[in-house]
């Protein structure tokens, strides 16, 4: 079996799969502190029930991709596969410096163009990240503030807004404090996501794919007026084809 990392800034989410597909994935987060032995405790029960012969770590965290490292080959006697200048991707990238580009857009952009179509594939996580991707190549990324970060920022600097439930309120005009800020955190987000498909769309010249994915995501389902490819979990799927890629060039 395989054993996927994906570390993201507010979460960790490690996928077992095969060499076909992913076949479960775990969620954890307040991981950030953590030493080495306490991540290998964290994550005990999954190395009880599974027998691992391939490691692969994405990260944008650099301190968590040490220790990972370490837990990997200290723990499980495996040299994992980590997604860093130098790895076998496939991926070709358009990017004044490539060497910045986040391992995740990388998974992800590896995993959209297995689709063999252009594909925009929009990943709703800490940030939300845009990336265009047409005949193996990176072609272009947006980035802007995440649902959650927007969310906390409107409230942790005003004295009268309360926290709320992130939800689609029944229609865009509230009529109570909550529903109105519901409003327009989703309804504001989704606005975005069409804006910006739109202008991408006049940008390249041509029509795509809109891929959506992240924790997020389903959050958008029944309010997009747009049509969206919805696929759970896009960046272990491109890490796992990272690491079959690399595997087989060892």
């Amino acid at each position: 079996m395989n054993l996927l990392f994906d570390i993201g800034n507010t979460e960790l989410k490690v996928g077992v799969a095969n060499d076909e597909k992913v076949l479960k994935v775990f969620r954890f987060s307040k991981f950030q502190e953590k030493s080495v032995d306490e991540l290998y405790l964290s994550f005990y029960l999954i190395f009880d029930d599974y027998e691992f012969t391939k490691v692969a770590i994405c990260s944008v965290v650099p301190e968590l991709t040490t220790k990972l490292r370490t837990l990997s080959v200290e723990y499980l006697e495996i040299d994992p596969v980590v997604v860093e200048p130098g790895v076998k991707t496939g991926l070709k990238m358009k990017a004044d410096y490539p060497a910045e580009v986040g391992a995740d857009l990388i998974c992800g952009s590896v995993a959209a163009a297995k689709m063999d179509q252009p594909v925009l594939f929009i990943d709703l996580g800490t940030a939300t990240k845009y990336v265009y991707v047409e005949n193996s190549t990176l072609n272009g990324v947006v980035i802007s503030p995440g649902v959650e970060v927007s969310m906390n920022a409107l409230v942790s600097n005003t004295a009268l807004l309360p926290t709320f439930e992130l939800k689609a309120p029944n229609k865009v005009l509230g009529n109570n404090t909550i529903s109105c800020l519901q409003s327009g955190i989703i309804y504001g987000t989704a606005a975005q996501i069409e804006g910006l498909v739109s202008k991408i769309k006049n940008e390249v010249g041509k029509d795509f794919l809109v891929v959506m994915t992240g924790g997020l995501s389903p959050l958008f389902k029944n309010v997009l007026e747009i049509p969206v490819t919805f696929v759970k979990h896009l960046v272990l799927e491109g890490l796992l084809e990272i690491l079959l890629r690399n595997s087989l060039v060892k």
